[in-house]
């Protein structure tokens, strides 16, 4: 691909870490490597990528340090973390004052799903709101509608993993899927339209070319999902940069993708 040099990239999903930091009992990934926040800036440089947001990865938990070390200070980059619904609102200024703009919830690898109409659950998403984060929900499609009108009722922003990881069998059929769809008009939702490796690329130009019919461009945000954690040799930078070009033809709905959306979305 002949990089166009008229259009913003922003990678709206990568995720760095150390081999050696601490991590959750019975992680999803071992992780046994480092992609620190050097290595990770190099592969921007190279792909000529403006901008950045570092996702929370779930094997170290509320472990955020390194995370919030590596964005400080950095204009080009921000981060979402994990916390414990039991932090308060002055650590949270904090995070936000380090450049993080939203929590990532790790429902993809949890059996039990938390209690959002908890008082410690609202009170958290309140707090979200108030700082204007958005939660960043990675879920298997079909338990989307177990989790998704409860934070729409929070009054939280929304950015929903990965196309929105719909049934394999039922596809744009998935209920999670068509419920998304629903909520990103409504408009407080997006979407990543990542992880294509992960998903499957004819698939995903199924979810994508839905997703931009139905919905238009203006809540999808492209992403890497660097350093691909489980597929690191099979998979390459650009391929998933070239990957959008299979279902957006359009100039402008390319440039809003790869990184309009999520400048206004993540740093202004």
């Amino acid at each position: 691909m002949q990089k166009n040099s008229q259009i913003l990239y922003v990678d709206s999903h990568a995720h760095i870490w150390l081999k050696d930091l601490p991590k959750v009992d019975n992680p999803r990934h071992a992780l046994s490597y480092d992609f620190s926040i050097e290595q990770y800036l190099n592969v921007l440089s190279q792909h000529k990528v403006d901008y950045a947001v570092i996702a929370a990865a779930s094997p170290f938990g509320d472990y955020n340090d390194y995370t919030l070390n590596a964005i400080r200070g950095k204009k080009r980059i921000r981060g979402t973390v994990i916390v414990e619904p039991t932090i308060d609102m002055y650590a949270l200024k904090a995070m936000k004052e380090d450049g993080i703009v939203g929590v990532r919830l790790p429902y993809i690898s949890m059996a039990q799903l938390p209690d959002l109409t908890s008082f410690e659950y609202k009170k958290l998403l309140r707090r979200f709101v108030d700082l204007d984060w958005h939660v960043h929900l990675h879920i298997d499609g079909p338990r989307i509608p177990l989790v998704l009108p409860e934070l729409e009722r929070s009054g939280v922003k929304v950015v929903i993993d990965h196309f929105g990881r719909p049934d394999d069998q039922l596809g744009i059929h998935c209920k999670g899927f068509q419920m998304m769809m629903k909520s990103i008009e409504r408009g407080n939702t997006w979407v990543k339209v990542s992880a294509a490796y992960r998903l499957g690329k004819e698939k995903t130009i199924a979810y994508g070319t839905q997703l931009l019919k139905n919905l238009g461009p203006d809540r999808l945000l492209w992403a890497s999902d660097c350093p691909f954690a489980g597929f690191e040799d099979q998979v390459k930078y650009q391929e998933t940069v070239d990957d959008i070009l299979s279902w957006v033809s359009n100039p402008e709905d390319r440039s809003k993708i790869y990184g309009e959306n999520a400048i206004k979305l993540y740093f202004d």
